[in-house]
C-alpha cells in the first residue's frame, strides 16, 4: 500500500503525489505502476537515499472511469509494479484498464476472512461470472457468486485484508473494477461473426 500525499490540478489533469515505501525504490520516470488498479505512468520519482515517492498524472477519462478522483490526501491506495517477462504469473492478467466502478454493499465475517458483496452497473456485471476473475482496486480475486442485475461477491483472505486497502472498505465505498478481458474478446468476436452472417444472408 501507499499513501496519497498530494493532489494538484494542472489544467484538466490531476497530479497525484504518492508515498510508496515498498515499491517506490527502483521506480524510474516512465515506468508503469498501478494505483488502485489503474495503470499509470510515473512522471516524477524521488531520488537519493530513502526516496520512496512518485507522482502520476490522470486525465479526465481516468477520473470518470475510476475512483481516483474521489481520493483525498491521507487516503491509502493499492500499488503494484508492472509484470516483467521474468516474473512468475499468479492469479490472472490484470491490465490496469478500469471498466467502471462498483460499490461495497455488504461485509460478512467468515472466521478470519470476509465475504464482500459489490454492486455495479448491469453492463459491467455482464462480464462477471461465478468462479471467474475480477480485479477490485487492482487486486486479483475469484468471484464467489453473481446475482444478475444486483451484484457479485468475493472472499478476502486475511493476508489480502492486511496488505491492501480492502481491510478498510466501508459500506457504500466506491471501488475500481476490471473484469477478465476474455469475456469482452468473446463478445466482440461473436458480434462480428453474427454481423457478417446477417450481411451474407
Amino acid at each position: 500500500m501507499g499513501l496519497l500525499r498530494s493532489v494538484q490540478a494542472r489544467g484538466v489533469l490531476s497530479v497525484l503525489g504518492i508515498s510508496a515505501p515498498r515499491c517506490g525504490p527502483g521506480l524510474a520516470v516512465g515506468d508503469s505502476i498501478a494505483v488502485n488498479g489503474v495503470c499509470l505512468t510515473a512522471t516524477l520519482v524521488a531520488e537519493g537515499p530513502g526516496g520512496d515517492g512518485f507522482t502520476v498524472e490522470t486525465v479526465p477519462e481516468t477520473l470518470r472511469r475510476s475512483n481516483l478522483g474521489r481520493l483525498a490526501v491521507g487516503d491509502r491506495v493499492n500499488l503494484e509494479r508492472s509484470l516483467t517477462p521474468a516474473s512468475r504469473m499468479g492469479g490472472h492478467f490484470v491490465q490496469g484498464h478500469i471498466d467502471g466502478t462498483g460499490t461495497v454493499l455488504d461485509r460478512t465475517m467468515e472466521g478470519e476472512s470476509i465475504l464482500m458483496r459489490f454492486g455495479t452497473d448491469p453492463s459491467l456485471l455482464a462480464y462477471v461470472v461465478p468462479k471467474g476473475f475480477i480485479a477490485i482496486d487492482g487486486v486479483s480475486l475469484t468471484v464467489v457468486d453473481v446475482d444478475d442485475g444486483q451484484g457479485f461477491s468475493v472472499a478476502y483472505i486475511p493476508h489480502t485484508l492486511a496488505h491492501t486497502i480492502a481491510g478498510g472498505y466501508r459500506l457504500g465505498q466506491q471501488v475500481n473494477l476490471e473484469p477478465d478481458i476474455l469475456g469482452k474478446y468473446v463478445e466482440r468476436f461473436i458480434a462480428a461473426r453474427l454481423a457478417a452472417t446477417e450481411r451474407n444472408s
